[in-house]
């Protein structure tokens, strides 16, 4: 019997991608690190080359309109957890990931809007000199939830 309480779950996507390629690449690692689903926010593509493993068709792939279809829809009990370059974001490296998250991207050029940082429960980020390209930053963050650290 599962117990709601303890089982985890987690889904991974961008708001307004930028790219096609950055988002066939995210989708793979998705796949790869474990991602129960994978969304897009504003820009909707279709198949990606760089999506090898074609996780498109072997996992759920949802889009939303916009910022507030997603919220509207968000899994019961799930926590948004923002990727974003801010003063108000925890350290990825002493962050414990939540049981029950989305892990929410923002495009390279312009990251989250301030209505979706305004709406997330917590924000991450992580040490680098200058910003990283969105698929190696959500890999990144889908790694370290990989990597067995306590959850909260």
């Amino acid at each position: 019997m599962n117990d709601n309480f303890t089982t985890e779950y987690f889904g991974i996507g961008i708001l307004n991608g930028k790219t096609p390629e950055n988002l066939g690449v995210l989708w793979r690692s998705a796949q790869n690190l474990g991602a129960s689903y994978i969304f897009t926010i504003g820009n909707r593509y279709a198949k990606q080359a760089s999506d090898t493993h074609n996780a498109v068709k072997s996992m759920p792939y949802f889009h939303y309109d916009n910022f507030d279809d997603f919220f509207k829809n968000l899994p019961k009990g799930a926590r948004i957890v923002g990727v974003e370059l801010d003063e108000r974001a925890e350290d990825l490296e002493t962050f414990e990931h939540p049981r029950r998250c989305v892990y929410l991207l923002g495009a390279e050029d312009n990251g989250l809007t301030k209505q979706a940082i305004e709406k997330c429960h917590f924000l991450v980020k992580f040490k680098s000199e200058k910003s990283l390209n969105v698929s190696v930053a959500g890999s990144i963050v889908l790694y370290d939830r990989g990597i067995g650290k306590p959850r909260s």
